[in-house]
């Protein structure tokens, strides 16, 4: 029996050692969310890497949910109104945050406790919103929604 698996619109990153699954309809900022957490992470000195960007593979094994990439797409992301770009990227990691980008204004302004995302594999993840173009850095506001330092 093959592990259950689906294939899913969104952009898959690791920070750290933390994989997170970043979703939301297109437009939203998922391509340029991970961008800019990537290329923070590794300006500190730590470990970041692209996954998959626009559609990511999902399977459960051990328990454990896993994305990886297309091939066709493969260390490729879209910058909008850039185009495609190229970008180093891992060939899977065990996800365990999904993002959603927002906006302001935001509404609700509060997210709805213990959010999450429901995955096609039967299994799903904790949601978090993360506000996109604010002051603040998107790693800073991970490091404190999810009150660690995340090794970054």
């Amino acid at each position: 029996m093959s592990a259950p698996s689906c294939n899913i619109h969104g952009t898959a990153m690791v920070l750290g050692t933390t994989g997170f699954l970043v979703t939301g309809p297109s437009g939203s900022g998922k391509s340029a969310l991970a961008l800019a957490c990537i290329a923070e992470v590794k300006r500190r000195g730590r470990f970041a890497a692209l996954v998959a960007d626009d559609r990511v593979d999902l399977t459960l094994e051990n328990g454990r949910i896993v994305a990886r990439c297309p091939p066709s797409i493969r260390g490729l992301i879209e910058i909008r109104g850039s185009g495609i770009a190229e970008i180093e990227t891992v060939s899977a990691c065990v996800l365990d945050w999904a993002i959603m980008p927002v906006r302001a204004p935001f509404d609700p302004r509060l997210p709805p406790e213990q959010e999450e995302l429901k995955l096609e594999i039967g299994r799903s993840l904790p949601m978090l919103r993360l506000p996109i173009e604010t002051l603040f850095s998107p790693v800073d506001a991970l490091a404190v929604l999810l009150q660690e330092n995340l090794g970054l």
